[in-house]
C-alpha cells in the first residue's frame, strides 16, 4: 500500500515542490505580493496532490486485490479438477490397474500374494471337479462317499504357492531373462530359446521336484518317502508338462512381459489342474494312494 501511495503521490508533489522553490526564489526579485502569490500558487496544490494520490493507491488497491482472488480461485479449481480426475481413472482402471501398480511397486510380495490365491483356487478346483464330473450310477456295488472338502490340502498348496513357489518364479524368470539377453537371442529365438532352457534344462525338473517334497514333508513324511514319491511321480510329470505347457510358455514368451509371465502361469494352471482331475478322477482309496493322487493332479501345473 505504502508503495502504491509513493507512486501516485511522490512525483507529482516533488514536481510541484520543484516548481514551488523556482517561483519562491523568482519571488526574491519581486515585490511581497508576487512572492506571497507564487507561495500560494505553488503550495496550495500539494494538498490537492496529496489527496488524489492517496485516493487513486486506495482505488488501485482496491482493483487489483479483487484479480489475485479470482487467480487463486482458479488453481484451486483446476487442483480440484485434477483430483477429481485422478480418481476418476482410477476408478475407471479398476482392479487391473490397482493391480499394476502394486506390481510395480512391489514385485515379489505382490506374487506371492497372487501365487497363494491361484495355488488355493487350483486345489479347489482339484477338489472339486471330480465331484461334479463323477455321475452317481444306481448299478454300482457300493454307493460313493460324500464330497469331503480338504481344507489341509489348500492350506498346503496355499503355503507353497506363498512361500515357494512365486518368489522362486520371480527369481526364475528374471534369471531366464538374463540368459537370453547374454546369449544374445532375438527376434522368434526368444520364446524358443526360454522354452527350451525352461522345459528341458533347469527349471521344470526342479519347481516339480520341490513341489513333490515340500507336499510330502508337509505331510509328514520322511526323507526316504519323499524320496520315493519323487523318484515315482517326477517323469510321467514331466511327460505331461511338456505336453500341455510347452505351447503356452512360447506363447507366453513371446507376447507377455516378463512381470506377467508367472501370473499367465499361474491362471492357466488352474485350467490345467481341472483338466488334470477330468481326465484322472479319485477312486475310493486309503490314505497313501490318496497323497500319490493329489501330487499327480496338482503337480503338473508346477512350472
Amino acid at each position: 500500500m505504502l508503495h502504491r501511495i509513493a507512486r501516485h503521490v511522490a512525483a507529482p508533489v516533488a514536481a510541484s515542490t520543484t516548481a514551488s522553490f523556482l517561483l519562491l526564489s523568482a519571488g526574491e526579485k519581486g515585490t511581497t505580493s508576487i512572492h506571497s502569490r507564487c507561495a500560494s500558487m505553488a503550495l496550495s496544490p500539494n494538498y490537492n496532490i496529496v489527496r488524489n494520490g492517496v485516493r487513486r493507491a486506495f482505488s488501485s488497491n482496491n482493483n487489483t486485490t479483487v484479480p489475485p482472488t479470482a487467480t487463486t480461485a482458479a488453481p484451486a479449481t483446476a487442483a480440484a479438477t485434477m483430483t477429481e480426475s485422478a480418481v476418476t481413472k482410477k476408478s475407471s482402471g479398476g482392479l487391473l490397474a490397482w493391480y499394476e501398480g502394486h506390481l510395480q511397486a512391489n514385485p515379489v510380495p505382490t506374487k506371492m500374494v497372487s501365487g497363494a490365491i491361484l495355488w488355493g483356487l487350483g486345489d479347489a478346483v482339484a477338489q472339486g471337479v471330480p465331484a461334479l464330473m463323477t455321475p452317481a450310477s444306481s448299478t454300482d456295488e457300493k454307493e460313493p462317499e460324500p464330497f469331503q472338502y480338504d481344507m489341509m490340502r489348500t492350506g498346503r498348496a496355499v503355503f507353497f504357492g506363498f512361500v515357494l513357489h512365486a518368489p522362486l518364479s520371480h527369481v526364475h524368470f528374471n534369471f531366464l531373462e538374463s540368459l537370453t539377453v547374454r546369449a544374445n537371442v532375438t527376434g522368434l529365438g526368444i520364446p524358443l530359446f526360454k522354452t527350451v532352457m525352461e522345459q528341458f534344462v533347469y527349471w521344470s525338473w526342479f519347481s516339480n521336484s520341490l513341489y513333490h517334497g515340500a507336499m510330502g514333508a508337509m505331510q509328514g513324511q520322511s526323507v526316504d518317502q519323499v524320496y520315493h514319491r519323487i523318484s515315482d511321480v517326477l517323469w510321467e510329470t514331466q511327460k505331461a508338462q511338456w505336453v500341455f505347457w510347452i505351447p503356452v510358455q512360447l506363447l507366453n514368451f513371446r507376447f507377455v512381459p516378463i512381470r506377467h509371465q508367472l501370473n499367465v502361469v499361474l491362471v492357466t494352471s488352474v485350467v490345467w489342474t481341472a483338466l488334470l482331475s477330468a481326465w484322472y478322477p479319485p477312486v475310493v482309496q486309503d490314505e497313501e494312494s490318496k497323497s500319490s493322487e493329489e501330487s499327480t493332479t496338482t503337480a503338473a501345473a508346477v512350472v
